[in-house]
């Protein structure tokens, strides 16, 4: 009797236990908070060492408003990175390239930070196995892109997804990379890594995560942006660059899909394929602003789930004042890459400006075609401004310096090109650079225009808008030329000779120094300009530098220690009277009235 009422009451006890529980998850509401990084471009501190003076944007203000939302008791914060973080930052490449017996300041910032999860960057695949393989082993948090595949397993070479789980809440994330970097880096940087197309394998992977783990909420984290069109693609063009929501709209399951790659600030809802709403969230770049997703869970005692409200958000950086004990931590690195920059390397003689470049022939890239040819010896140089707003002052250059001059850890390729290639090349280039002039009343540049034909001017910076990017404004070096902007795209450029009076054939081949970005098929000057196909891309390259263009280019200054800068003027454009008018018009609406 008595073994009988102890059973009876560790029932009765069980039974009142199980009833409350029911009757607490059947009432409890949990808050979510998921915060995004994306393309922060090696933005740890408030301080650009390249300008050398303070900035208003960094990881050092994130971490502030992170840990302020992690002290309120009555929410659960998730803190996430979308790629493209070894890149475009002296803090970054000196413990790439420089610093690398020690562990990589960035893994060190993002670990103390306490990211949750993260998606690699095209830009963080552009440093090269031995950076971006220590770093995932240096991280405490998973590295995610599940459509980067090792060729020799056929499993994905980071981890696909993460479980994160908050008081109760199962939270999948997803992470995808643009599958676009064949097009854009030199095969070696990514050997043994096939990257597969989104939408292919976000509806793979959907599917095992619903399956195998039933998450109460699905996240992808995308490093590829919004706009399916650019750069001439289509939505069902395989491997498409920017497909985040495509697969928003074409794979189901997906809650929130934050996005990275485009730089550009997402807060949208678009429709799943049964019609669900999907939440689309992305910030611009270098920790300018979080974007941040804040769910409400109900328990839905009834279908036994989690029922969910979610809202996005977009908050801005520049008003947080950085944590201090952040910025204690990494103090002595702090000062590390500042004594780094602030090396001494040479001297100008002239000012270079890279406002000039997009008009016409300029001192500035002229400079790094005749660095290029140099280097490479090669007959012809192409190169485009990699910045509109870099300006070297006349005197004392600096390393810093160099990440004005060339922002990009681009290679060097020397390439083979015929002469008839070289011309079309440069005729796909400025038919993304110049419109056709009717009269001397039209745009030289080719903007975004309005419906009433008047060039679009950006709310955020004041500038008319260009319609294609200007790191696709090629000019060439070495060849004398002249660019008739009152013809058609396609029928404006006349070549007459090389530069050193030699005569320059269409028949012919000739050496032609181009970075691995161009000559990996970037900007599409080499196929739909040149018309060579992708996969013959590799033939024609004759060689390569080891280090990145930056690395020789600051060599080559200290080489020569003092440096005139000249324009060598071998291309113009006509007609001039056209020209002149046009370039004191569109320097008005790209500059003048620039925020």
């Amino acid at each position: 009797m008595i073994k009988h009422k102890i059973i009876k009451s560790t029932f009765i006890f069980l039974f009142v236990s199980t009833f409350l529980i029911s009757i607490s998850i059947n009432a409890q509401t949990v808050k979510v908070k998921i915060i995004e990084t994306s393309d922060v471009h090696g933005a740890i501190f408030p301080y650009n060492f390249v300008n050398d003076k303070p900035s208003n944007n960094s990881l050092a203000q994130v971490h502030a408003y992170v840990e302020s939302e992690r002290a309120k008791e009555d929410q659960s914060v998730i803190l996430v990175d979308n790629g493209d973080i070894l890149q475009g930052d002296p803090a970054v490449y000196y413990y790439n390239y420089e610093k690398t017996n020690v562990p990589h300041l960035y893994a060190e910032v993002m670990n103390y930070m306490k990211y949750d999860a993260g998606t690699v960057g095209n830009h963080d695949v552009e440093t090269g196995h031995p950076v971006y393989d220590k770093f995932n082993d240096e991280i405490n948090f998973p590295w995610l892109a599940a459509n980067a595949v090792d060729t020799k397993t056929g499993k994905p070479y980071f981890k696909p997804y993460h479980i994160i789980e908050k008081q109760g809440i199962k939270i999948a994330v997803l992470g995808l990379i643009t599958p676009g970097i064949p097009n854009w880096l030199p095969k070696k940087i990514w050997e043994g890594i096939e990257f597969e197309d989104m939408i292919v394998t976000a509806k793979k992977w959907s599917a095992i995560i619903q399956e195998k783990e039933k998450p109460d909420l699905l996240v992808g984290l995308f490093h590829s942006g919004i706009d399916h069109t650019y750069d001439n693609q289509t939505a069902d063009m395989p491997r498409n660059e920017n497909a985040s929501q495509l697969v928003a709209e074409q794979v189901p399951g997906f809650d929130i899909v934050f996005v990275g790659h485009d730089h550009l600030e997402w807060n949208k809802i678009v429709k799943g394929p049964a019609g669900e709403e999907v939440l689309i969230l992305g910030p611009p770049s270098r920790a300018r602003t979080v974007t941040v997703a804040e769910i409400d869970f109900t328990y839905n005692a009834e279908n036994e789930k989690w029922d969910n409200t979610i809202t996005g958000s977009i908050v801005e950086m520049k008003n947080i004042k950085p944590d201090e004990k952040f910025m204690n931590n990494f103090n002595s690195e702090f000062n590390e890459v500042k004594n780094y920059v602030s090396r001494e390397i040479g001297t100008f003689t002239k000012t270079i400006d890279a406002k000039e470049s997009i008009f016409s022939n300029s001192t500035f890239t002229d400079l790094i075609h005749n660095i290029q040819l140099e280097i490479t010896n090669a007959d012809i140089s192409f190169t485009a401004p990699l910045s509109l707003y870099s300006k070297l002052d006349e005197g004392k250059i600096y390393v810093r310096d160099m990440f004005n001059l060339y922002r990009y850890e681009n290679l060097l390729y020397t390439m083979e090109l015929t002469g008839k290639e070289i011309k079309d090349y440069l005729e796909f280039s400025y038919s993304l650079w110049f419109d056709t002039m009717q009269s001397e009343d039209d745009n030289l540049l080719k903007f975004i225009l309005d419906e009433n034909g008047k060039p679009v001017i950006s709310k955020r910076s004041g500038a008319a808008t260009l319609k294609h990017r200007y790191y696709n404004f090629d000019s060439a070096e070495g060849i004398e030329y002249i660019v008739d902007v009152s013809k058609p795209a396609g029928k404006r450029i006349s070549i007459s000779s090389f530069s050193n009076g030699n005569e320059f054939s269409l028949d012919k081949k000739y050496k032609v120094a181009v970075n691995s970005y161009r000559g990996n098929g970037g900007g599409g000057h080499l196929e739909s300009g040149a018309g060579i196909k992708k996969e013959n891309l590799s033939d024609r390259v004759i060689n390569s530098t080891e280090k990145d263009l930056r690395y020789y280019m600051m060599k080559w200054i200290e080489e020569k220690e003092t440096v005139t800068p000249v324009e060598t003027k071998n291309w113009k454009v006509v007609p001039e009277d056209w020209y002149q008018k046009a370039v004191k018009r569109d320097y008005d609406l790209m500059f003048n009235n620039k925020k």
